[in-house]
């Protein structure tokens, strides 16, 4: 499985994004999708994930209210809705895949994608 983000770029404080990541590999719909993010000078930390029927959706507490994760198996994308974004959520994103149960753990990921910036000017 092939990832590609995109979607990242410069917003002021409360505006919205909306982040895809179109997969490659004909098995997309048996993976469950993850959104991870990494600042500078930090560790990568979970954001988001789905899993593969897309029936199950886990959050950061950091996020929880304000994203939505999604996904349309017939486009091989799956999608991170961020509204009423933050400075602390400045960050390069990533998307990954992995098959089986949707996990918070980034190690526990096989695939993931180039990474998309997201800077949340105050």
């Amino acid at each position: 499985v092939q990832l590609q983000a995109s979607g990242g770029g410069l917003v002021q404080a409360g505006g919205s994004l909306r982040l895809s990541c179109a997969a490659s590999g004909r098995t997309f719909s048996s993976y469950a999708m993850g959104w991870f993010r990494q600042a500078p000078g930090k560790e990568r930390e979970f954001v988001a994930a789905i899993s593969w029927s897309g029936g199950s959706r886990f959050y950061a507490d950091s996020v929880k209210g304000r994203f939505t994760i999604s996904r349309d198996n017939a486009k091989n994308t799956n999608y991170l809705q961020m509204n009423s974004l933050k400075p602390e959520d400045t960050a390069v994103y990533y998307c990954s895949a992995r098959r089986g149960t949707v996990v918070a753990a980034p190690g526990q990921y096989d695939y993931w994608g180039q990474g998309t910036q997201v800077t949340v000017s105050s």
